[in-house]
């Protein structure tokens, strides 16, 4: 399995609905879409950032300290902090979607969730909360799969590369290339005319298409 199916199978329509309902949203619809477009974005993210081996490190490091795929026991609890209370205090870390955020775009996360935003019709502000809201569980998801594989340094950054080439190649996700010229980019904007073009396809992709 990989991480988008993993991803997918944590994204019940009543996860979707609570994560609407929390972040003030009125349309299921581009809470999906936007939800699709943030883990494209932070798993094309983490993929670059594990491209030298350096970056990979720190992220399995970080994995090993923080990050058990416990959190996504109880994922409603996750996203409207019933489950804060009950965390040992050493995996407040893995809570903390906000830092999680810096290590992973650092100086990019505005125009990421500008671009997020354009896709999905969901305003930024939104978009900001629902990224923050969903960073915790992309780290959990990873951090589950490298348990459960057994994966070494680059193992991870193999299922993280491999991932995003196949959702590059997949005709029903037609966001990842566009996150991937996104990150390689200067962050610039340069890209909202195709962000625009493609707009709420979106709804067709990551949520859209069945499980294998």
């Amino acid at each position: 399995m990989d991480i988008m199916n993993l991803l997918q199978g944590q994204l019940s329509e009543g996860v979707l609905d609570q994560l609407t309902q929390q972040i003030g949203a009125s349309d299921k619809k581009q809470t999906a879409a936007a939800t699709a477009g943030i883990m494209n974005t932070l798993v094309g993210a983490l993929a670059k950032n594990a491209s030298n081996p350096e970056g990979a490190q720190s992220l399995s490091n970080a994995l090993d300290r923080d990050h058990d795929g416990s959190v996504l026991d109880n994922v409603m609890d996750m996203f409207t902090g019933g489950g804060q209370t009950a965390q040992p205090q050493q995996n407040s870390r893995a809570l903390n979607g906000s830092g999680i955020l810096n290590h992973i775009l650092g100086d990019r996360q505005g125009g990421a969730i500008d671009m997020i935003s354009q896709l999905s019709g969901l305003d930024s502000g939104k978009t900001g909360s629902l990224m923050t809201m969903l960073a915790p569980m992309l780290m959990g998801a990873l951090g589950k799969q490298k348990r459960q594989q057994g994966l070494d340094v680059g193992g991870l950054a193999n299922l993280l590369t491999g991932t995003v080439t196949q959702e590059n190649q997949s005709s029903q996700n037609p966001t990842m290339s566009l996150v991937t010229r996104f990150l390689d980019s200067d962050g610039d904007g340069s890209i909202t005319d195709d962000v625009a073009s493609i707009g709420m396809k979106l709804l067709g992709g990551l949520f859209g298409r069945k499980r294998r």
